[in-house]
């Protein structure tokens, strides 16, 4: 970055010797240094060196600023952060980080175009920096991450207020153009002071790991760190380090929660449940090592593998169906659905009797995306199911939207039903709107004659829980579809 202010120093040093050669031709005698012709050549370059020596220093100070600027939205990046807060730790001062991730924001991008993608970004910044209003400095630190620093007495309080004005803020849509657009954000919040002293890169880390946490808690929210985070991390670290080597040692396998009709009992379908069984015997459910297969991207092949081996158990299972489920992970994977393409087609099973089931929690957030894979999927032949119906936000037009065959009703709704009438309209609405869409009704976990009594007066076509069966292997699948007698009943694991 000096080779420049080289070059123009040199200039004038040549114009210099020029001038003083030139001067010594000048009466064609010998060639004899004139100390005029001297002092005159010096003078210009002392005049020029200066002049380039300080155009230099301009240039290299607009280089500094940019290499300090995020180029985007104009504002400091993070490098000015981590400058900012190293020169203000050695004073002793406090001072308090927020990381800021946008949540949704990936299916602007999906829905909209990266242009409005970058565009709803500016408008987040100048958001921010209405709320910091000369309270905090604001920082954009790549994508949709921005950073929010306060230095000084209360720092900490300062900066959790700025961090709830931001958002209540986000609770209105951003207006770009003529569309709304409806973001939210989890944010990580750690301090630093003069008693217990943090580097700046100590406190982006922990701002990002209680930034994770505030995601992993529902979002839209505000999470200090604390040091038993940490601690969290490396077991959640190890687990995925333990499923890497369980999916490589064949530690999996499949159990099957059957179906039944609500009016014969007889089996129609199973539901394949995922166990790990650990070398060191530790029970770990799924509801505990599915959410960090999804974050360390393990899901696709451990999903892959649930896919390929339910359907190897079931083929030889008559008319009863698959019902497998299906991560939210792995339906933003624009190569599932040709996965999914491979596997029916290097296990001859009959795409019209495989069901993925979603939840309607993945399918909100990210519609665009999901739409088009589900639209793939049906292209098969294989049919989409709706899960844990009633936990979240689906309307008529959703269900419409996405083309279900069958909806599945939570637990918590059948379970509030037989003592709450609001929950009791609302299941049997739900149901007499499936129905007239052509959509067939589960009710899951079915554990008294009484609830089953209820969802069948209500509609239900099929059952699902202890009452009838518990999550069993497939050889006592076979054992079921092969028998005719339809009451035969088998306890699982």
């Amino acid at each position: 970055m000096l080779w420049p202010i080289a070059a123009l120093i040199a200039l004038p040093l040549v114009l210099m010797l020029t001038l003083m050669v030139t001067g010594a031709f000048a009466d064609g005698g010998p060639a004899e240094i004139h100390g005029s012709h001297f002092l005159i050549g010096l003078a210009v370059y002392l005049v020029a060196a200066v002049a380039a020596v300080r155009i230099g220093l301009s240039r290299l100070s607009q280089l500094e600023a940019l290499g300090l600027t995020d180029s985007l939205c104009n504002v400091p990046n993070r490098r000015a952060l981590h400058l900012d807060t190293q020169q203000r730790t050695t004073t002793g001062e406090d001072i308090a980080v927020a990381m800021i991730d946008l949540d949704g924001f990936k299916s602007v991008n999906d829905q909209y175009g990266h242009a409005v993608g970058d565009r709803v970004i500016r408008e987040c910044t100048r958001l921010m920096g209405e709320i910091c209003a000369g309270e905090a400095s604001h920082y954009r630190l790549g994508g949709d991450e921005f950073a929010v620093v306060v230095i000084g007495p209360l720092a900490g309080n300062i900066l959790e207020g700025i961090c709830h004005k931001l958002l209540a803020a986000l609770q209105s849509p951003l207006i770009v153009d003529d569309r709304r657009i409806r973001l939210g954000a989890s944010i990580g919040l750690t301090r630093s002071s003069a008693e217990y002293p943090l580097s700046s890169s100590e406190l982006l880390r922990r701002a990002d790991v209680a930034m994770y946490v505030s995601k992993e808690l529902g979002k839209n929210r505000c999470t200090w760190f604390k040091e038993e985070f940490d601690q969290r991390r490396e077991e959640r670290k190890q687990i995925e380090n333990d499923l890497r080597r369980g999916l490589e040692r064949g530690e999996f396998r499949l159990l099957y929660q059957p179906l039944v009709d609500a009016k014969t009992r007889e089996v129609v379908a199973v539901e394949a449940l995922i166990r790990w069984e650990r070398p060191d015997g530790l029970r770990m459910g799924p509801d505990v090592f599915i959410p960090i297969a999804e974050e360390s991207g393990l899901i696709g092949p451990i999903g892959l593998w649930v896919l390929q081996q339910g359907c190897r158990d079931a083929l030889n299972w008559g008319n009863v169906k698959l019902s497998v489920n299906v991560s939210a992970a792995q339906l933003r994977n624009p190569e599932f659905p040709i996965q999914l393409g491979q596997v029916l087609e290097e296990t001859g099973f009959p795409p019209a009797r495989l069901e993925l089931e979603v939840t309607e929690t993945y399918l909100v957030g990210d519609p665009t995306v999901a739409g088009r894979s589900l639209e793939m999927v049906r292209s098969f032949g294989v049919g989409v199911v709706l899960d844990d119906f009633g936990t979240g936000y689906a309307s008529i037009g959703f269900l419409r939207k996405f083309c279900f065959g069958k909806l599945k009703l939570d637990r918590s709704l059948v379970v509030e039903s037989a003592s709450d009438m609001g929950s009791h309209a609302m299941m049997v609405s739900s149901i007499a709107v499936a129905r007239a869409m052509d959509m067939d009704v589960t009710a899951e976990g079915i554990e008294t004659e009484a609830q089953a009594d209820m969802v069948r007066a209500a509609g239900c076509d099929q059952m699902q829980g202890w009452l009838y069966y518990r999550a069993i292997t497939a050889d006592e699948i076979g054992a079921i579809v092969s028998s005719e007698d339809p009451d035969i009943a088998l306890t699982g694991t």
